[in-house]
């Protein structure tokens, strides 16, 4: 992950309202912002041990389903209303 430096020099007649908005004009061109928001979000990689952990539940859940099917007492499903 490169570090993107911004940086503007004020100018000889140049106000700081002029200045604030070229460094605001830097920042988004460069993509720092973007890059920023895009890291806020990101989520880290399971451990292992949690991949298997909810790979070992689902796996009892679906046996647990079986179980039920074979024997016919699987909940009966609610009907939608207006069908």
């Amino acid at each position: 992950m490169p570090k993107v430096i911004v940086e503007v020099k004020k100018n000889d007649n140049e106000n700081a309202v002029s200045l604030i908005r070229r460094f605001t004009k830097r920042v988004q061109g460069a993509g720092v912002l973007r890059r920023v928001r895009s890291l806020r979000w990101a989520e880290r990689k399971p451990s292992p041990f949690k991949v298997k952990k909810s790979a070992l539940v689902v796996l009892a859940k679906r046996k647990e389903y079986e179980l039920l099917k074979k024997l016919g007492k699987l909940p009966q499903e609610k009907k939608r209303a207006g069908r």
